[in-house]
């Protein structure tokens, strides 16, 4: 079975990037988990330049900053929880903790102080409507869903997709000031991304979940079960991506944008729904669609951007709600 890393776009990525830091400083930056921190600021900058309105660049800036802080928090807090858990698994095995490298106390340490100054931060800065929304995806990935759902439930990624959510909607809520419909949706796409994203590379590395008695899907209701839920969400999620476009916040350009990602996602998921197991341990079709998945998200708020962009330049006609 190949690494788990070579299946990850911007693993290498990561890893060069911490390779320019001080030795002392390279398990700090790994706590963080930078891959995934590559998401959060890219969705949240997305959040914050499709809103209507505008922010000084530098408040911006402070948004997005604060948002990352917060996201780095609740990962070092998760890598502090679940210490003894990464040590039985391979593809977590050399992190900091498990690793021997840092003490337990010092990760916990760093991750309640990122997670207080970033709420701070930004609340001073922006509001503390954004403060609160912050606050509240730290509790709900470090406590909901790192203490609490992820040992109890294999439906642990479904409700916990929520903590991924919350970057492009306190991007938006930063130039707002308030919750509407189009922020609300942009949660919901990447909360109902979050599972046929997850469980594409949960079928991958299932025995490492298996060995330390994580109850993950594929773990507790096998690959079957598994692969038809990836199914299901993946045609749930097409309506919810198109929705910005059918109820008006955006124009054409990123309806088509969203309707084409939404056939290439179900074309790449049906091979794996339609299927009850890897067969000779060919897992390519798992590989692809995980690989398109994170592609998808980043096409997918890029699209909004330019959507938001053009229309502000007068080259197409806005949304209704822009």
């Amino acid at each position: 079975m190949n690494q788990t890393a070579d299946i990850i776009p911007g693993e290498k990525a990561a890893a060069a990037v911490a390779a320019t830091l001080p030795t002392e400083w390279r398990d700090f930056f790994t706590l963080t988990k930078p891959r995934v921190m590559t998401l959060v600021i890219f969705t949240a900058i997305c959040g914050l330049l499709a809103a209507p309105g505008s922010i000084h660049p530098v408040l911006g800036f402070t948004a997005v900053l604060a948002i990352a802080m917060g996201a780095g928090g609740s990962a070092a807090l998760n890598h502090w929880w679940e210490a003894d858990l990464d040590k039985g698994m391979k593809r977590t095995a050399n992190r900091p903790l498990p690793g021997g490298r840092m003490r337990r106390e010092d990760a916990r340490d760093f991750g309640i102080f990122l997670s207080a100054v970033s709420v701070c931060l930004i609340g001073v800065a922006i509001g503390w409507l954004a403060a609160a929304l912050l606050f509240g995806a730290i509790i709900y990935y470090a406590v909901i869903y790192t203490m609490w759902l992820k040992p109890r439930t294999p439906q642990n990624i479904v409700i916990g997709g929520g903590a991924g959510a919350f970057p492009p909607l306190i991007g938006w809520v930063a130039v707002t000031g308030e919750i509407t419909a189009m922020p609300l949706l942009l949660f919901a796409i990447i909360f109902m991304w979050t599972p046929p994203h997850f469980w594409a590379l949960a079928l991958f590395v299932k025995t490492d979940y298996a060995n330390v008695g994580i109850p993950m899907m594929p773990v507790v209701k096998g690959e079957r079960s598994t692969r038809r839920q990836i199914l299901a969400y993946t045609v749930l999620l097409a309506p919810v991506t198109i929705a910005p476009w059918a109820i008006g916040g955006t124009s054409w350009v990123y309806g088509s944008v969203a309707v084409v990602l939404s056939a290439l996602f179900l074309a790449l998921a049906l091979p794996v729904g339609l299927r009850d197991r890897g067969e000779d341990g060919d897992m390519q079709p798992e590989i692809r669609l995980f690989k398109f998945s994170i592609y998808y998200l980043f096409v997918l708020f890029a699209a909004l951007v330019a959507d938001r962009l053009l229309a502000a330049n007068g080259l197409i006609g806005a949304g209704v709600l822009a």
